[in-house]
């Protein structure tokens, strides 16, 4: 049983995750989604392996994702969809791992790593530790 300031203070902490990740992943979406696919392959290698298309669809996932850690919690409607934001983001994270093993770019592994155990943090604190209860919807009498 976790006691109200271990909760309190888990809260703050999957808060400060939450906007760290999404920082993180609407910067990289973002890039990706408005950036012309030669300036991408200049700082990404690896874009060039890709299809501008399915290119474009990573940094549009990630840039919704990002939205999705922030906005539902925040705005308390329907906050499960932080959790499900940050599972998308921990699947997109395990499709690069892959496709980085099987490039053997094995040092970009750790930064995936690392996005991949915030966002897996981020799922474990809000569904059991500290969820976010939905704004109750008042009832006005006429």
């Amino acid at each position: 049983m976790v006691d109200q300031t271990n909760a309190t203070v888990c809260h703050i902490v999957l808060w400060i995750a939450q906007g760290l990740l999404a920082t993180i992943f609407i910067t990289a979406g973002l890039t990706k989604v408005t950036q012309p696919m030669e300036v991408l392959i200049e700082s990404m290698p690896w874009a060039a392996d890709l299809s501008p298309g399915l290119l474009k669809f990573i940094g549009i996932s990630e840039t919704l994702g990002s939205l999705g850690l922030i906005l539902p919690s925040l705005f308390r409607i329907k906050p499960f969809l932080t959790v499900w934001a940050a599972i998308g983001l921990i699947a997109i994270m395990v499709l690069s791992v892959i496709f980085h093993i099987a490039r053997g770019e094995f040092p970009s592994l750790g930064f995936n790593i690392v996005l991949i155990s915030i966002a897996s943090f981020i799922v474990w604190g809000r569904v059991k530790i500290a969820p976010i209860r939905p704004r109750h919807k008042t009832r006005h009498k006429h």
